[in-house]
C-alpha cells in the first residue's frame, strides 16, 4: 500500500513494517488496548493484510490493519494515539484502508465497531448489518466423560472441506489464513462418518474461527475446547444476534454472555450462513 498523507492531521500514513511491530505493540499496550504483537506480526507478513500505521514528527501515533479475504475486506485494529484523537486521525486511517482493500479487489468491506464509532463509520457509508455477541465457559476436566470420538485432529486432507465449508459459512475467502493456521496441533474436525460438518482453528492470539452447520455440532465442538482448555480455563465463542437458536443453546450450555458490538458493512452484500459462524480468528479478519 503506497504512503499517504492524511489531509485532516500532520500525520502520514504509511504500511507497517516488520520493524514497525515492537514500536506499535508497545504503543497500543501503554493505551490499555492488550497485546497485539503476534496480530501485527502476522499482519506485516501475510500478504492479504494491508497494516498501516501514522506518523507524526517520526513518532507512531496510530495503527490499522486490512485483510482482504477474495471479494471481501475486514477493516480493524484502528488505533489512534489518546493525545492525537478528534483530529481526524481515525477516520484518515480507516481511509487508507478502504482504499488498498478496494485497490485488492474488495468489493463489501466488514468492521467491527463499538458504539461510540459507529457514528463516524456510518458517515464514511457504513452501515449496521448485526451484532456480535460474545459468551464465555469455564472448561471443562477432561477426566469426566469420554471424549466425542467425532472430534478428531486436523488433517491436511481436510483442506478443500474447510475451506468450502469456510466459504458458504462466511461469504468470503479466507483460504490464505486456513492454509496457515490449520495444523494437527491448532485444529479440529468433527467428521461423521467421512463428512465434515464443522471445525475449529486456532489463531496464533488466541482466536478461533469455528463453523459448524448444526448448532448441536457446534455444541460438540464448543465441548471439545472445553476439555482441552481444562476447568482451570476459559472458553470464548463469537455469534450474530441471527444466530437466536445458537445463543438459546449456548446459554443451556451454560455460556454466559460477556461482550456485545455492532458489526457494519459497506459495498456490496453478502451470501453468507450467519447461523454457521460460531467464531472468529479476531475482528480485523473475520
Amino acid at each position: 500500500m503506497a504512503a499517504v498523507t492524511a489531509t485532516s492531521t500532520r500525520a502520514t500514513i504509511r504500511p507497517m513494517l516488520p520493524s514497525d511491530v515492537d514500536v506499535a505493540s508497545d504503543a497500543i499496550l501503554r493505551a490499555s488496548w492488550g497485546d497485539r504483537r503476534t496480530w501485527f506480526e502476522f499482519a506485516t507478513s501475510q500478504p492479504q493484510c494491508l497494516p498501516v500505521v501514522a506518523e507524526i514528527d517520526g513518532r507512531l501515533v496510530g495503527t490499522g490493519v486490512g485483510t482482504a479475504n477474495g471479494p471481501v475486506g475486514w477493516v480493524g485494529t484502528i488505533w489512534v494515539d489518546p493525545d492525537h484523537r478528534g483530529a481526524g486521525l481515525g477516520r484518515a486511517l480507516t481511509q487508507a484502508i478502504i482504499d488498498g482493500l478496494e485497490a485488492a479487489g474488495c468489493r463489501t468491506l466488514v468492521l467491527v465497531a463499538t458504539d461510540q464509532g459507529l457514528p463516524l463509520y456510518e458517515r464514511m457509508g457504513f452501515r449496521l448489518q448485526t451484532r456480535y455477541r460474545i459468551l464465555e465457559a469455564a472448561g471443562l476436566d477432561p477426566a469426566l466423560g469420554a471424549p466425542d470420538k467425532a472430534i478428531r485432529e486436523f488433517a491436511p486432507v481436510d483442506l478443500p472441506a474447510i475451506v468450502d465449508l469456510d466459504r458458504a459459512a462466511t461469504g468470503e475467502d479466507r483460504e490464505h489464513a486456513i492454509r496457515r493456521f490449520a495444523s494437527p496441533s491448532t485444529a479440529r474436525v468433527l467428521d461423521v462418518e467421512g463428512v465434515l460438518g464443522g471445525f475449529v482453528i486456532r489463531a496464533p492470539w488466541g482466536g478461533g474461527a469455528t463453523v459448524a452447520t448444526e448448532a448441536r455440532d457446534a455444541i460438540r465442538i464448543l465441548d471439545a475446547r472445553r476439555r482441552a482448555s481444562g476447568p482451570g480455563g476459559r472458553v470464548r465463542v463469537g455469534l450474530v444476534e441471527e444466530n437466536v437458536t445458537g445463543l438459546a443453546a449456548l446459554e443451556a450450555a451454560g455460556l454466559t454472555p460477556i461482550w456485545s458490538a455492532p458489526r457494519l458493512l459497506r459495498g456490496d452484500p453478502l451470501d453468507w450462513r450467519p447461523d454457521w459462524i460460531w467464531g472468529q480468528f479476531n475482528h480485523a479478519m473475520g
